[in-house]
């Protein structure tokens, strides 16, 4: 399948004011991404605990679209870096968790397009999602919508 080598990787980052092992909770738990990320309606993971290689199946929405993709755990180094692979687009979502001096976590959500993104997903983001534009545009968004849920959700825990 044709890819677009140039597919442009985003990148948000927050202070949370809650220890990596907390955050880390949140964010290793593919089945809570409902709770943070405002594409996503649910997700189903297959075989647990979840680790490095575990899949998963999200549906996802904007508005009354609604499609869903699939993905593959890629690393999971508990209280650093959790990242997957999603099959459909091949781009790679993570979060990254860097502990700072205040006791507190530097969590970094990241999209990396390193395959660039696929051609067929190419077209039905031209087609059904208003353009690759205005849906990355959307995706900034939503990432940064993300790391404030994981954020107030992090601190509520302590």
């Amino acid at each position: 399948m044709a890819s677009v080598a140039t597919a442009q990787d985003l990148e948000a980052t927050v202070e949370v004011a809650a220890p990596p092992a907390t955050v880390w909770s949140l964010v290793a738990d593919p089945t809570r991404a409902r709770e943070w990320s405002p594409q996503v309606l649910r997700t189903f993971v297959r075989g647990r605990p979840v680790q490095e290689g575990t899949t998963f199946l999200n549906l996802n929405h904007r508005g009354p679209l609604v499609w869903p993709t699939t993905a593959k755990v890629t690393t999971f180094d508990p209280h650093v870096r959790f990242a997957f692979r999603v099959t459909e687009n091949r781009t790679t979502w993570s979060f990254t968790l860097q502990p700072t001096p205040d006791g507190g976590t530097l969590l970094t959500n990241r999209r990396e397009t390193t395959e660039g993104i696929s051609a067929l997903s190419l077209v039905l983001t031209r087609v059904a999602l208003g353009g690759v534009d205005t849906f990355t545009d959307e995706l900034r968004a939503g990432m940064t919508e993300t790391l404030g849920n994981i954020k107030a959700a992090a601190e509520a825990l302590g």
